[in-house]
């Protein structure tokens, strides 16, 4: 009998989007395969596969991360939010509206990471976190373009959406989000 046949994987427990999951799964199993391959949810993309792109990014506990450098087994305290758990077709999330109504996507394949990314980004503004551009978040009373920028620069879009997706966040943060 080989390793492979032995180990039948790990059982573990997520909780995505709300819902509990019991799933048993090898422990080398990224967070986002266990989304798309064993969960069907599918709005989180694989672009990359190594971190660099963002189309992956999903929020846990709050924070964004890219689920294809995360282990699943890593997450079973964790609450997770896909693209999936934020709205619905009938009932957008407010940032999910504003990048409709911005045109804040082209092909359409990073804008649930950009999303899920803009979510945890405006949360670390909040709390104060800097960036590149300083410690402005205590002194800024609003977020802007080149703030905006700068925090997303980890998500691409192959379509060059960035003056779109920028109006959206913006619009998103200075108007539904500001307290969100």
């Amino acid at each position: 009998m080989s390793w492979i046949e032995a180990d039948s994987g790990a059982a573990l427990t997520l909780s995505v989007n709300g819902m509990r999951h019991d799933l048993k799964l090898d422990a080398r199993v990224t967070l986002l395969d266990a989304l798309r391959e064993h969960l069907q949810l599918t709005g989180t993309k694989k672009g990359c596969d190594h971190g660099q792109c963002g189309a992956c990014t999903v929020l846990v506990n709050g924070r964004r991360i890219n689920s294809c450098l995360s282990l699943a087994v890593m997450h079973q305290a964790d609450e997770i939010t896909t693209i999936e758990g934020l709205g619905t077709a009938e009932n957008l999330h407010p940032l999910q509206a504003a990048f409709v109504a911005k045109d804040g996507f082209q092909c359409g394949y990073c804008t649930s990471g950009q999303i899920c990314s803009a979510i945890g980004m405006l949360g670390e503004w909040r709390e104060g976190w800097p960036s590149h551009l300083g410690d402005r978040a205590d002194a800024a009373p609003a977020i802007d373009a080149a703030e905006i920028r700068e925090r997303m620069s980890g998500n691409l879009c192959r379509c060059a959406a960035y003056p779109r997706i920028v109006e959206a966040i913006e619009h998103y943060a200075t108007h539904e989000g500001a307290d969100a």
